[in-house]
């Protein structure tokens, strides 16, 4: 497939160099894409330049992606206003093992085809240059002019930001376009993609690459990601959504995607899979004939949550979800992990119980109103249950006399309280 129309009927391209298209049709690119390390796992944030890189492959090019080792230990200016935390050596080559398992869920790094993708990182080529030989064979070709015209640089040297502009971040441009300039001379590397912040750094390594080597190299760059209302996409109130199933939970990940609102959904469904446009536009038609089915939102939500954790996972993501609506089962109560359990029923008021008093053996209505506050006195308990209204982990429960148990216990820890059908409580063992 052409790379850059499939890009531009995705709404995928915000900047592109002129004879780019026409270098891509030419011949197998290399292109590349920069990742910061500054963290074990991406986050959806840069799931928008790994789809990039994922076309790019699926295109017949080289996708190269460049873990910023060097440049995690500077701190890069774009759309910031405070420098950044800098890391050392072993926790930026740990965070880089980290990332390479995770772009292995979209890119081939293992086969012998010509365009197998490569994981580079630009600390193996900066940390043996010398200052005197970056100013040297770098500085001199790049003038404090045309860099103090990028916007990254003029917005943090202008009055809204009250941090200024080390010289560390300064120079930033230069190391990010000698990572161009190596990856030309080494990898044949002709082409630069990222979000659309960073094109003035690209730029800046196309221009160095004409002025040092006589070549000719060029950039691409995909829009920021934007909800309809203008908020940060892939923000949430507890930060970010992880890729690492230990920062974000699977359930988490697949409710987020679920829960956007149809607007964000039909314009990056695009984006985030790989769905042809006669897919996309059926199921566009679905989501205008019924609405309240969120057709969009639930493809969507199951093709990104099975590229990223697999088909297990969104199995299980999809049954967890089931549980607050009323139609799971105890079956699939049990089956969920802790992780997920806790997920699914966050903010749900929790009391705790000792462990060994469960393993005696607790009378239900001791249980839910003196050992715990469930409930405010025994006759409301006795008169719900009588009434068919109180469930123990998804069951009903009628017995008023029931003893609880640890054998009772979920992932050997909570027991699910529901009141009718919207009142949640946990109990958990300690």
């Amino acid at each position: 497939m052409n790379f850059v129309e499939e890009l531009t009927w995705r709404g995928m391209i915000h900047d592109i160099m002129p004879g780019t298209e026409e270098q891509l049709q030419k011949e197998m690119t290399s292109a590349y894409v920069g990742i910061d390390p500054t963290a074990d796992s991406l986050h959806i944030g840069h799931l928008v330049s790994v789809m990039m890189l994922k076309h790019l492959q699926l295109s017949g090019h080289k996708p190269i992606a460049l873990v910023g080792g060097a440049t995690g230990m500077i701190g890069d200016p774009s759309g910031k206003s405070a420098e950044r935390n800098l890391l050392d050596e072993p926790t930026l080559r740990y965070n880089e093992e980290c990332l390479k398992k995770q772009l292995a869920r979209f890119l081939d790094f293992e086969s012998d085809a010509p365009n197998a993708a490569e994981l580079v990182n630009n600390y193996d080529w900066m940390k043996d240059f010398t200052f005197l030989e970056f100013i040297r064979d770098i500085g001199k070709h790049i003038t404090v002019n045309y860099m103090m015209a990028k916007d990254s640089v003029k917005k943090r040297l202008g009055e809204e930001s009250k941090m200024g502009l080390s010289f560390t971040e300064f120079t930033y441009q230069l190391v990010q376009g000698t990572d161009f300039l190596h990856l030309y001379r080494e990898k044949n590397c002709k082409l630069q993609m990222g979000g659309s912040d960073q094109w003035g750094n690209i730029t800046t390594g196309t221009e160095l690459i004409r002025r040092k080597e006589g070549g000719e190299a060029f950039a691409l760059t995909c829009p920021l990601i934007t909800k309809a209302d203008g908020g940060k996409f892939g923000k949430t109130e507890s930060g970010n959504v992880w890729l690492d199933s230990k920062l974000t939970t699977p359930y988490k990940f697949y409710q987020f995607w679920l829960n956007v609102s149809d607007a964000d959904a039909e314009k990056y469904i695009k984006i985030f899979t790989l769905l042809n446009r006669e897919e996309i536009a059926e199921l566009v038609r679905d989501q205008e004939a019924a609405p309240h089915l969120r057709a969009l939102q639930k493809r969507w939500a199951r093709e990104v949550t099975c590229m990223v954790h697999g088909a297990d996972e969104y199995d299980k993501a999809v049954e967890a979800s089931e549980i607050l609506f009323g139609r799971a089962t105890a079956e699939s109560l049990a089956k969920l992990d802790k992780e997920t359990f806790l997920s699914v029923f966050e903010g749900v008021p929790t009391f705790e119980i000792e462990l060994a008093k469960l393993e005696a053996g607790v009378p239900i209505v001791e249980l839910l109103t003196s050992e715990t506050e469930a409930f405010p006195s025994k006759g409301e308990l006795r008169r719900t249950i009588k009434g068919n209204g109180l469930s123990l982990n998804k069951e009903k429960l009628s017995d008023q006399e029931y003893q609880v148990t640890s054998a009772d216990l979920i992932s050997g820890a909570y027991l699910l309280i529901q009141k009718g059908k919207k009142n949640y409580y946990i109990i958990e063992a300690v």
